[in-house]
């Protein structure tokens, strides 16, 4: 299983949830797909897109179960991250974790190989 993380806050992923489906939070919908990091760009992604704020989840997925509408594109120097051109079920997420802010303000991520 190769695993792909979504950063959402957690009131979003509830609103998800209560449908079973996420249809993406506002930067995903602009863009036209959902945005997904993997376990070596996810640590950055919060860092520059989710600085400061608490309140969010990390959700883990498994890249395989996606189908054809998961595609690898270049985004930050040139490195290849995973993009939904689909509406996401909730119910692939493999887990969803809180991901607090540390003493630093900066998230303390779980073990992202499990």
């Amino acid at each position: 299983m190769r695993l792909i993380f979504k950063i959402v806050p957690e009131d979003l992923w509830q609103e998800a949830e209560a449908l079973g489906v996420f249809k993406g939070a506002p930067v995903d919908l602009a863009d036209g797909f959902i945005h997904f990091s993997t376990a070596d760009q996810a640590r950055e992604t919060a860092a520059k897109h989710f600085a400061g704020q608490d309140g969010l989840l990390l959700a883990a997925f498994d890249a395989d179960g996606l189908g054809p509408d998961l595609k690898w594109e270049p985004s930050r120097g040139g490195d290849l991250f995973p993009h939904l051109y689909a509406d996401l079920p909730t119910s692939l997420a493999v887990w969803v974790r809180q991901l607090p802010l540390g003493a630093d303000g900066a998230h303390v991520f779980p073990d992202l190989g499990q």
